[in-house]
């Protein structure tokens, strides 16, 4: 068994930073997620029905597109099952402000 979760994010939302504890994938269910990992030159949309994978280690910066954002994050391989996710606020002054959600 594994454990999956889900999130909403809204358009005016800060962007999240998540720092990835396991390996997750990272499922678009419905709007549009903009997703950009610290040292990948590249940025991701991703519509609904995409998916990215975020490898251990990893911080991940997520926001949603001009509709919102449905996603699922799912554990990828090893033995842990559980999704473990913390949240702080952090505001940043830059075109899109930002808060942190650790794992």
């Amino acid at each position: 068994m594994r454990e999956i979760r889900t999130f909403e994010l809204e358009h005016g939302e800060p962007a999240s930073a998540w720092r990835v504890a396991q390996p997750l994938t990272v499922n678009v269910l419905a709007g549009e997620l903009w997703l950009t990992v610290e040292g990948d030159a590249e940025d991701y949309w991703l519509a609904a029905g995409e998916s990215f994978e975020l490898k251990r280690g990893a911080i991940a910066w997520l926001s949603a597109g001009q509709d919102g954002a449905r996603l699922s994050l799912a554990v990828t391989g090893g033995a842990s099952t559980e999704v473990r996710v913390q949240r702080q606020y952090t505001p940043r002054w830059t075109w899109m402000p930002r808060w942190l959600l650790a794992a």
